[in-house]
Parts: structure tokens; C-alpha cells; sequence
């Protein structure tokens, strides 16, 4: 249940809900909700018409005043006015975080309430507002909101360093700063309450992993010597070094280390929203599914069991065939393999992108007897009838739709930069963070570094990945803090430990180019061959690795390497 913070008898104000909440909701008493978050804001967000319907079923008003984060304005004030004076309470008011909730209030109170009395209200419930307090003043000069069109005025709040992002790659770089520098007066700009561990979804939904384990309290892995702003970023000015809340206040930096990840973009595919979850279609991509894949992989004894892999850039490119390999590996030991027809549907050309490992790879499509199909990507998905919609050229070239029915249905999503990035002045013509891929400096504003899934960077976007490019990156802005060339550079390390049976691990390393950049001997670990030494790796030893020194700024394999190649070097505020 969400935590729930109480204005007063008639209002209270709470970060994102969920049906279930609703149920609690009206056991309290509580008569009306409003939700202040626009619909498909991010992924693990209840789609609205269904918190509605529940809200019905349960007796409750519901009314959207929807606010989009950055771009809180006076029409919005107004509407948020007009539904609490319309609305029985008691009333909840929610939105991501809450943030966008109690602004609306805070802007609603003005000439009602002293100015003071606002913002050390909402700082009792946990919600700072100091920043909000110069468009409070102006407001109550004008006793109406100020516009939409303007941004909120006075002063920005500033930090040496900024970091967007609480995942692998944010806390890694702002634990791998404080190492370095423990003075550093750094913000991390975060809006979730939960951490999770990634590279453990494929195991999960192979039953190796329990859900559960997979995420941690975000203030659990949030270095102590920062400050967490539990809010979103929505939008950059970089002319001025100041990022802009989703609650319309700013966050000025001198360095800006933007570590966002990226958009599971699942609404690309017609259908597939409305029916992830149910009716045999999963996905490890989402670590509330793991439990279904597995569930799926336990209960099926025949059948036909689909895999997908959407165009490339994907977040670790191994994961959608690895479902599919620890998928069969548990019907083979089961003896019913054999019953199962099991096709994988690749919208690339190649099974992995770097030769080198594709033979081990192919033993186990043979051994498993997987059908691969290349060049087709999944459009659409009828959840009820079971038949998933796959686009591929036909002898023609033109693009040509088949129907395939299922019993199972495992999809890797498309995958995009966040909307707030690929509309911002960071962007490159793809919508991804623009860096240079040795020193992940940004290629316009020299104050602005990127790493992890959103930046340009031709490597795997994996959590490898960013195990190296986090020491990199803070030691690149230790460099330009102090007035020196950034001289750290990324080789395009990454990693895919393809888990092609349980036990047994292809141990994929990596860099750009396909450069093969093994960490340990070959007598040890020869990731050609599939190796019991690989899994022990991956399912015992690397989380701990990620939590107890990744997280916390222990570069163990990834110190970084201080000699740009030749012609990439800049001098300073170049």
C-alpha cells in the first residue's frame, strides 16, 4: 500500500497507486481519488482506465487532472481547484511520487495560507518546496498561479555534480566520485522508491531467482553522502547548466552525469499491453513478469512456445534468446521437449552480433531442435486468440504479415531512449544522450557527461557495460572539476553471460568493433565454450559483486584506463 500522506481530513496526498490500493482506499473511508499523471508516463505505471474501473467497482469518484511533469501551469492549478470544490471527501490526490499533488495544493492555498505555513507544511509530509517558494510569492502578488508559459523563477538549488538516474549506472558513478572526491557536493534526481538488480530477471523467470530478490529499497543503495531528489527530471537547459523538475523547480550544476536508462517501449506492438501477464504472453523485461514466465515455463508440456527480439539497440542483446534456452533446458529435463515446438523470431539478420560465439551458441538451437526464424519483427499480438502478428520481406523485399498461433508467448520489447531525453537539446538525431564513446563526454557541452543504456555508445547495453563506464565517467569529471582534459576512455566493454542451460553459461566479453576483451584466462573461463565456472559467476558471485562493490564505488575489474587512443584527445572547455 502506498505510503499516504495526510493534508488534512479532506486531503491527502500519495505517490502512484495501484488497483489493489483502491481496495484499501475504500476500506478507509476514502470517497474520491484525482490523479495528477498523465497515462503511459513509464512502464511500471497502472494504466488509467483501469485504476478508474477499479475506483467505480468500489464506490470511489475518479477524476484525471492530469499534469505533464515540467509543465505545471495555471489551467492545472485551476482544475485541481475545481475538483476538490466538486469532490466528497475524503479525497487522495496521487501522482508518480506525489510531488506534482502537493504542488497543485501548495499552489491552490495561496491567499489562503501564509506562504510559510505552505511550505513547511508539505516539508512535515516529506516534500520539500523550498524551490517553489519564489512562484509562491509572485503568485500571491498576482493571487493567481503565474502562467504556464513561464518557468518557475528565483534561484536554482546547485551542486557540483548532478546525476539523473538511481540505477546501476547513476550510483555506481556517484559512489565511484566520493571515492575520489568525499567532499563532492553531489545530487542524485530519482524518482523511484525501489533499486533493481537487472541481470538477475532471466534467472527469475527460470525459477533460479524469486522475485523478490531482484530489487532493494532505493535509499538502501543510495550512497549516504549524497542528496536524493526523489523526484523526475523533465527537461534540460544546458545554456544555463540547470535541469527542470517535473514540478516546474531547477537544479543548477557544474557537472551534469545524465544516466537515465531507457524506454521499454511497449506499445509499439498492437495489443501487447493490454494482455502482458495473461493469456501465456511474459516478458523478463519486466520484473513483475519473471513470476509468470516461470509459472508459464513449469506448466507447459505442449505446445508452441514463441521468443522474440525486437531491432536493435535492446538492453543486453542475449536476454531474449537466454529466456529461451533456460526455457528449454527446463522442458528437456522434464522429457517433454520433444512435444514443444519452439521458434525464435529475430527482426536482426544473425543470431548474436559477434561471431566469435554464435557456434556454441547454435549446439544449443540444434540440441534444443529451435527454430529460427530472422528478419521478422513482432508488430501485434492478439492476447484472447492467442496469435501473434510478425512483419518480414517477402520475395519481393516488401513487408509482408504472418499470423503464428502460440501457447506461450516470450517478448522483448522495443526500446527507445525516455521521452525527456529525446526531446531535449542532449539528444542526437536517434534520441539517444550524444557523447563521444571514448571519454562519454558530452560532443556539445563540455560540462555534460552520459553512460548506461540512453547514451549514443555502439556497445552492449548491459550492466557490464556500465560497471566500467561509471569509474570512467567520474574520473572524466574529477578531470573537468579541476580544470583538466578528460583523459579516461571507454574500450565499448560489455558483457553477455548467455545462459544457454542451467549451469552452464557462454561467458560473451566484448568491446567495440566486436574486439573480444575476455576479464579472466582462457584455462579459467573460455567464453567460446559454455563453462559451469561462467554460471557460478553470474548466479553467485556477481550480485554481490553489484551490490557490495559496483554500488558502492569498489572498481573490482574496472579501473579506468587513463590514455585517450590517438586523435580522440581535447583539452579542457573545448
Amino acid at each position: 500500500m502506498q505510503d499516504i500522506k495526510k493534508l488534512s481530513p479532506y486531503l491527502s496526498i500519495a505517490g502512484q497507486i495501484t488497483t489493489e490500493d483502491i481496495q484499501h482506499l475504500a476500506k478507509q473511508g476514502y470517497k474520491s481519488i484525482i490523479n495528477n499523471r498523465p497515462d503511459k508516463e513509464s512502464d511500471d505505471q497502472p494504466d488509467n482506465a483501469d485504476l478508474a474501473a477499479e475506483a467505480r467497482k468500489q464506490g470511489i469518484a475518479y477524476r484525471e487532472v492530469p499534469v505533464i511533469a515540467g509543465q505545471l501551469g495555471d489551467a492545472d492549478v485551476q482544475t485541481f481547484m475545481h475538483a476538490q470544490q466538486t469532490l466528497e471527501g475524503p479525497l487522495l490526490a496521487f501522482c508518480r511520487t506525489g510531488t506534482r499533488s502537493i504542488t497543485l495544493w501548495a499552489l491552490s492555498q495561496v491567499g489562503r495560507l501564509d506562504i510559510d505555513a505552505i511550505v513547511s507544511t508539505a516539508k512535515e509530509l516529506g516534500y520539500n518546496l523550498n524551490d517553489l517558494r519564489p512562484r509562491l510569492v509572485d503568485a500571491s502578488k498576482k493571487a493567481l498561479p503565474i502562467s504556464k508559459a513561464q518557468p518557475a523563477a528565483g534561484k536554482a538549488t546547485t551542486y557540483e555534480v548532478v546525476i539523473i538516474g538511481g540505477g546501476s549506472a547513476g550510483i555506481a558513478t556517484a559512489a565511484s566520485l566520493l571515492q575520489r572526491r568525499p567532499s563532492l557536493d553531489i545530487a542524485v534526481i530519482e524518482p523511484r522508491d525501489r533499486h533493481y538488480y537487472q541481470p538477475g530477471y532471466t534467472l527469475a523467470g527460470a525459477g533460479v531467482f524469486r522475485t523478490p530478490q531482484l530489487s532493494r529499497d532505493m535509499k538502501d543503495v543510495m550512497p549516504e553522502r549524497v542528496r536524493w531528489i526523489k523526484t523526475a527530471a523533465a527537461a534540460f537547459d544546458p545554456d544555463n547548466n540547470e535541469v527542470i523538475l517535473e514540478d516546474s523547480s531547477r537544479v543548477q550544476y557544474q557537472q551534469l552525469i545524465v544516466a537515465p536508462g531507457l524506454k521499454l517501449d511497449w506499445d509499439q506492438i498492437d495489443g501487447l499491453s493490454e494482455t502482458l501477464g495473461i493469456n501465456g504472453v511474459t516478458s523478463n523485461y519486466r520484473h513483475d513478469l519473471t513470476s509468470y514466465t516461470w509459472e508459464l515455463v513449469q506448466n507447459l508440456k505442449s505446445g508452441r512456445a514463441l521468443f522474440t527480439q525486437p531491432p536493435m539497440p535492446i538492453k543486453c542483446a542475449g536476454a531474449p534468446q537466454k529466456a529461451m534456452y533456460l526455457s528449454c533446458d527446463h522442458w528437456l529435463t522434464r522429457d517433454c521437449l520433444k512435444q514443444i515446438d519452439v521458434e525464435f523470431y529475430n527482426a536482426g539478420g544473425v543470431l548474436f552480433g559477434v561471431d566469435t560465439y554464435v557456434p556454441a551458441l547454435m549446439e544449443y538451437i540444434e540440441k534444443y531442435n529451435a527454430q529460427l526464424n530472422f528478419s521478422a519483427n513482432l508488430v501485434a499480438v492478439d492476447g484472447p486468440k492467442r496469435i501473434a502478428w510478425f512483419e518480414s520481406p517477402d520475395e519481393d523485399g516488401k513487408p509482408a504479415r504472418v499470423g503464428k498461433p502460440f501457447d506461450m508467448l516470450h517478448v522483448c520489447p522495443p526500446q527507445t531512449a525516455p521521452d525527456f531525453i529525446r526531446n531535449s537539446p542532449l539528444a542526437d538525431a536517434a534520441g539517444w544522450v550524444d557523447v563521444h564513446p571514448e571519454t562519454l563526454q558530452h560532443v556539445r557541452y563540455d560540462n555534460i557527461f552520459g553512460l548506461g543504456d540512453a547514451t549514443s555508445t555502439p556497445n552492449a547495453k548491459t550492466m557490464a557495460a556500465a560497471r566500467k563506464q561509471a569509474p570512467i565517467v567520474a574520473e572524466n569529471v574529477v578531470d573537468c572539476l579541476e580544470h583538466r582534459a578528460p583523459l579516461s576512455h571507454y574500450d565499448g566493454y560489455g558483457s553477455c553471460p548467455l545462459t544457454v542451460e542451467r549451469g552452464k553459461v557462454v561467458l560473451a566479453e566484448f568491446g567495440y568493433g566486436g574486439k573480444l576483451l575476455p576479464s579472466f584466462p582462457k584455462w579459467l573461463i573460455d567464453g567460446k565454450h559454455p563453462s559451469k565456472l561462467a554460471w557460478f559467476l553470474k548466479e553467485r558471485l556477481l550480485p554481490p559483486v553489484y551490490y557490495k562493490l559496483m554500488l558502492r564505488g569498489r572498481e573490482w575489474l574496472a579501473k579506468p584506463l587513463r590514455a585517450i587512443p590517438d586523435g580522440q584527445k581535447r583539452s579542457a572547455g573545448q
